[in-house]
């Protein structure tokens, strides 16, 4: 079974309240139905890093959002993770205010996962982004994962 590892902001649109923006609330809609059917057809990992955001915020929401994420595997944060991180934020690939994002790609690198699903196309889904990482992690022997929306994420 691939392995998709899921971002914080997949998590928040799945359980937020009906967005007025209409691109947000095609997200949140996209979000809903992939969880709801297509789920199932991934191994779905989640970091301390996401728990940790899931948990900050409105109480309410917050509570919402780590009831999604309860029992899902986690991968952990770990040196090689950090090292990965700070490359990513001292190359300038990231920058520093984007700190967490660069967690959530070296983790989801790092373990070596098939894919990385985030609603964040400033600093996650991002292709220029991306260009710019690519050589850092090659030059460590790893192969970023596949980063992506949910839409991309739908199968047939």
């Amino acid at each position: 079974m691939e392995t998709v590892y899921i971002e914080t902001s997949v998590i928040s649109y799945l359980v937020s309240e009906p967005s007025r923006d209409l691109i947000i609330a095609g997200h949140q809609q996209i979000t809903r139905e992939w969880w709801e059917r297509h789920r199932q057809q991934f191994q779905c990992v989640v970091s301390q890093l996401v728990l940790d955001e899931a948990a900050s915020g409105d109480a309410r929401q917050a509570e919402k959002r780590l009831t999604i994420l309860r029992g899902r595997q986690l991968v952990p944060i770990t040196p090689a993770v950090i090292e990965l991180a700070e490359q990513f934020i001292r190359s300038g690939a990231l920058p520093p205010k984007a700190a967490r994002d660069a967690y959530h790609v070296a983790a989801s690198t790092v373990h070596r996962l098939d894919y990385l699903a985030t609603w964040n196309c400033r600093h996650i889904a991002n292709a220029q982004v991306l260009k710019k990482l690519q050589p850092i992690c090659a030059q460590q022997g790893l192969a970023l994962p596949v980063v992506c929306t949910l839409e991309e994420l739908m199968g047939d």
